[in-house]
C-alpha cells in the first residue's frame, strides 16, 4: 500500500463508521441505481467496491457537509494529520478524473492518453501493468507524483464495442465545457454493469443515448 492509498483508507476509515451509516447507504443506492445488483460473490465484486471507494471519496458530497470525504476530513476533530499527511492531502486534492486510451507499455512505465483532456501521460513505474488493452477505454484516477501520476484502485474498463459510443461522448464534453465530465464517468459505469448483466443485449443497446435500459 502506497502512501496515498494509506491515507485514503485512513479518511475513508472515518466516513464508513457507523455514525455515515445512513450516507454511506445512500451513497451506495446512487452509485449502483441501475446498474444491477451488488453480487459479493460476483468476480467483479472487488473492483466494483473499488471504483465505489474513489466516487465516495473524491467526487460525491457528503450531504451533512456539502464536500467530498477528500475536502471534508480537515473539519473533522476525530481525524488528526502529521505534516507528511497533510502534505500528501494537498497532492491528493489534484488529482486527475478522466476516461483514458491505451498506448503502450515500455520498461514498467505505461503510456495513456487522457482522452478528455487531449493529453497524453505516462505513469512511471506503475504497480498496474496487467488489463490494459489498447481497444478498451478505461476510466480511472491519477494521483500526480513527481514528473509522473499513480493509478488508484477504481479502474472500470469498458468493452471495445462501447468505444465508438465513448468517444462521441469525449468529443461532446471537449465542445461544451458545461457539461459535468463526473456525471458522464458515472453514467458509463452504470452502463458497464449493465453490459455484464445483460449479456444477450447488444451493447449499442446499453452504451446509447436513448435511455432504453433505464440509463
Amino acid at each position: 500500500m502506497n502512501e496515498y492509498e494509506k491515507l485514503i483508507e485512513k479518511i475513508l476509515n472515518h466516513f464508513v463508521s457507523d455514525a455515515f451509516k445512513d450516507e454511506l447507504a445512500m451513497a451506495k443506492k446512487e452509485f449502483f441505481e441501475n446498474a444491477g445488483t451488488l453480487d459479493e460473490n460476483s468476480d467483479h465484486y472487488e473492483s466494483r467496491m473499488a471504483q465505489f471507494y474513489d466516487w465516495y471519496f473524491f467526487t460525491r458530497e457528503l450531504k451533512g457537509f456539502g464536500q467530498t470525504p477528500l475536502d471534508a476530513c480537515l473539519l473533522v476533530r476525530e481525524l488528526r494529520f502529521s505534516d507528511e499527511e497533510l502534505k500528501t492531502l494537498e497532492v491528493l486534492k489534484q488529482h486527475r478524473h478522466s476516461i483514458f486510451e491505451f498506448i503502450k507499455i515500455k520498461n514498467g512505465d505505461v503510456y495513456i492518453k487522457d482522452l478528455l483532456a487531449n493529453k497524453k501521460l505516462v505513469v512511471k513505474q506503475s504497480s498496474y501493468v496487467f488489463g490494459f488493452d489498447p481497444d478498451e477505454l478505461f476510466e480511472v484516477r491519477l494521483i500526480p507524483q513527481g514528473d509522473s501520476y499513480v493509478f488508484t484502485r477504481g479502474f472500470c474498463f469498458h468493452p471495445e464495442s462501447a468505444k465508438k459510443f465513448i468517444l462521441g461522448e469525449v468529443k461532446r464534453h471537449r465542445k461544451d465545457p458545461d457539461l459535468d465530465p463526473d456525471l458522464l464517468m458515472l453514467r458509463l459505469i452504470k452502463m458497464r454493469y449493465k453490459f455484464e448483466q445483460y449479456k444477450h443485449v447488444r451493447p449499442e443497446m446499453i452504451y446509447s443515448n436513448e435511455g432504453k435500459l433505464g440509463i
